[in-house]
C-alpha cells in the first residue's frame, strides 16, 4: 500500500521558495489558454488565436525532418551531444548564415541549445550581472521575466503602432549610456511587425558610438540581443535586416537568437541556436551546459541533415510562408473591411513572424474598462480568443491585441470573422 503524502503538504506555502522565485510572475498567456481549454472542453466553438505554436494538424513539420529524426533515433544517437552541440549542425548552421544572411562566423561563434529560449536565458545570465541595466522596447516577448530572474534593472520603451511598435534611435539613445544590454526583436513577437533598415542601422552606430566611448573608458560593452527567431517568415516586399549586416562593427557586440521552432513548425523539437562573438558565445556555453539545456542528439543529427538540404528547406519555407501569410491577410482584410463600414476595430498589415496587431478601441463603450474586458468580451460571445498586450509589457488599456495565426485554419477565421463583427455592431449600437 502506497504512502499517502498529501495530507503533510497543507496549504501551498511561499516561505519553502527564495526571493527571486516568489517574484516571478506567471504567463498571461498560459493562463489565457487554460481558460479556453475549459471552455473548449464544454463545447464551445473558439478560434484560438492565442498560442504562438502551430498545430501539427495545420502546420506539420517537414516530412524530410521528421524522418531524419527516425533515421537517428534508430542509429542510436541517444546518448548526451556536446554542450556547444553536435559538430555537423554547427556547421550547418554557419553555412546557413553564411548563404542566406551574408554573415561569416568562426565555428566557435555557433552554439547549439534546447530551443531559443536558452539562448535568451543564457544571454541574460553570461552578460548581466546583479543590478546591471537592460533595455528593451515593449510590447515585446518576456524580457522582464529574465530580467527578473538574474537581477537586473529594467528600462522600458514604450513603442508607437504608428512606426508598427519598433523603436526608434531617438527612443532608445537617452538609455544606452547605462545599459549592459539592449534586447531587440525582429519579426517582433508579438506584433508581426519588422525593424526598417534605416532605423536598425541608426540604432547600429549609435551603439558603436557608445562602445567606442566605453572602451576608452575601460569599461564593459553595451551588448545587443537580436532576437530572430521568426526571420525566415516574413511577407511582401518586407526585407529582413540584421545589425551586423547593416554595421559591420557590431559584430562584436550582437548576439544572435535564432533556431529551428517557427521556420519549420518545429516547436516541439527542440534546436535553437546562438550565433555571436565567441568570447560571449563561450560563456554561455558553460552556463547552459550546467543547466543542460542542449538539444536532444538525435534532433540535432537530424536537423544537420535536413538544413543541408537546400531545395528540400527552400520549397518548404515558400509553402509555409504563403499558408502563414494566407491567414494573417484574411484577418487583417476582415478587420479592414469592419473600419470602413465604422466598427472600431484596425490592424496593421502583415509583414512577418504569425502574429497581426489588432486594436477593438471598445474601451469606454458598453462598460468595457480594459483590455481584458475586450478580451472576455469577444471569447464569451464570439468566440474568438486573442491575448492582449499587457502580457508584453505595455500597461495602458489601449485596446491593442496579439493574434497568432499557427493553431488555426482558415475555415475556422472566415467563420469567426462574422461573429466578431455581430459584437462589435452589438457593443456600438450600429
Amino acid at each position: 500500500m502506497a504512502l499517502d503524502l498529501n495530507p503533510l503538504f497543507g496549504p501551498r506555502r511561499d516561505d519553502t521558495v527564495g526571493t527571486m522565485v516568489r517574484g516571478l510572475v506567471g504567463s498571461e498567456i498560459l493562463r489565457i489558454a487554460a481558460e479556453i481549454r475549459e471552455l473548449v472542453a464544454q463545447g464551445k466553438q473558439v478560434c484560438n488565436l492565442t498560442v504562438g505554436d502551430f498545430s501539427p494538424r495545420e502546420f506539420p513539420i517537414p516530412s524530410g525532418l521528421g524522418d531524419a529524426i527516425a533515421s537517428a533515433l534508430k542509429a542510436g544517437e541517444t546518448n548526451y551531444p556536446p554542450s556547444d552541440g553536435v559538430l555537423p549542425l554547427r556547421q550547418t548552421v554557419q553555412r546557413f548564415y553564411e548563404r542566406t544572411l551574408g554573415l561569416k562566423y568562426p565555428i566557435d561563434g555557433v552554439l547549439i541549445t534546447g530551443g531559443a529560449r536558452p539562448v535568451i536565458y543564457g544571454v541574460f545570465r553570461a552578460v548581466m550581472d546583479p543590478g546591471d541595466t537592460v533595455v528593451y522596447p515593449v510590447p515585446s516577448w518576456n524580457n522582464n521575466h529574465y530580467a527578473h530572474m538574474v537581477g537586473a534593472k529594467h528600462v522600458t520603451v514604450v513603442t508607437d503602432p504608428e512606426l508598427g511598435f519598433m523603436p526608434t534611435v531617438e527612443q532608445l539613445a537617452p538609455h544606452l549610456a547605462e545599459a549592459r544590454l539592449l534586447c531587440l526583436c525582429s519579426p517582433l513577437n508579438p506584433t508581426g511587425t519588422m525593424i526598417s533598415p534605416e532605423a536598425l542601422r541608426d540604432i547600429g552606430q549609435r551603439v558603436v558610438e557608445e562602445n567606442r566611448k566605453r572602451e576608452a573608458q575601460g569599461r564593459r560593452p553595451l551588448i545587443v540581443m537580436y532576437d530572430q527567431i521568426y526571420w525566415t517568415l516574413t511577407f511582401g516586399q518586407t526585407k529582413h535586416v540584421t545589425p551586423v549586416e547593416l554595421v559591420p562593427e557590431m559584430a562584436p557586440y550582437t548576439v544572435f537568437v535564432d533556431g529551428i521552432s517557427k521556420a519549420f513548425a518545429a516547436t516541439g523539437v527542440r534546436v535553437g541556436w546562438a550565433v555571436g562573438p565567441p568570447s560571449i558565445i563561450s560563456r554561455m556555453k558553460d552556463v547552459l551546459g550546467h543547466v543542460g539545456a542542449w538539444a536532444p542528439k538525435a534532433e540535432q543529427v537530424a536537423v544537420a541533415r535536413f538544413m543541408d538540404d537546400v531545395p528540400a528547406t527552400t520549397a518548404f519555407l515558400e509553402t509555409m510562408r504563403r499558408r502563414v501569410d494566407e491567414r494573417l491577410v484574411a484577418l487583417h482584410q476582415g478587420f479592414e473591411a469592419m473600419r470602413a463600414a465604422g466598427l472600431p476595430v484596425r490592424s496593421i498589415a502583415p509583414q512577418g513572424a504569425i502574429y497581426l496587431s489588432a486594436q477593438f478601441d471598445l474601451v469606454g463603450k458598453a462598460g468595457l474598462r480594459t483590455n481584458d474586458d475586450i478580451r472576455k468580451l469577444l471569447l464569451d460571445k464570439a468566440g474568438f480568443a486573442l491575448v492582449p498586450f499587457q502580457a508584453f509589457g505595455l500597461k495602458d488599456d489601449t485596446g491593442w491585441f496579439r493574434l497568432s495565426v499557427g493553431a488555426v485554419s482558415m475555415e475556422e477565421i472566415r467563420a469567426a470573422l462574422p461573429r466578431v463583427e455581430a459584437v462589435l455592431r452589438e457593443a456600438t449600437g450600429r
